[in-house]
């Protein structure tokens, strides 16, 4: 059978494959009942570790906020809101890793832990006080201080990940 024959058939099967359906889903994870809960709270959560980076609290928890805003319906307001979160920074340690031949460090591991009380006023059974930690190493020879915002920002996504799915996500 000579291609000019099968060329209808052609048309008809990329004319379908143009014109199908698609079909979008959006999924964040977040299973909340939206006709109990429309409010979110967010305290301030101080850094209380021993070693202090100075904007490291106030970067928290407004990555907190973010993650929530573009996550979910939830309307934030200052305080009682249906869901609370609240919190303190109580580590930002720094642990020499990967040691050489020369009994020098090669690595060195940031750790940044935070301690997250969250409160469902509509759902008490929900509430839990709880520890988060994440980690990210950097080369010993860079001073901390030249990278420091960007160590503090990458292990920040990863604790307001943690703390997000361990609330609203239910998984």
């Amino acid at each position: 059978m000579k291609w000019y024959k099968k060329q209808p058939a052609c048309w008809f099967l990329c004319s379908l494959l143009l014109t199908a359906c698609t079909i979008s889903y959006k999924f964040n994870g977040a299973s909340i009942d939206y006709n109990l809960v429309s409010t979110m709270s967010i305290s301030d959560f101080p850094n209380q570790s021993p070693l202090v980076s100075p904007t490291l609290g106030p970067n928290f928890t407004d990555a907190l906020k973010d993650i929530y805003t573009r996550q979910t319906r939830l309307e934030m307001v200052q305080s009682n809101g249906d869901l609370e979160l609240e919190g303190e920074i109580t580590g930002y340690d720094l642990t020499p890793m990967a040691v050489k031949e020369d009994l020098y460090s090669s690595e060195t591991k940031l750790t940044i832990t935070v301690r997250v009380r969250y409160y469902n006023r509509t759902n008490p059974d929900e509430d839990f006080e709880q520890t988060f930690s994440a980690y990210t190493t950097f080369d010993s020879n860079t001073m901390l201080s030249t990278i420091q915002d960007e160590l503090n920002e990458t292990i920040t996504e990863e604790l307001v990940e943690q703390i997000y799915n361990a609330t609203v996500a239910n998984w």
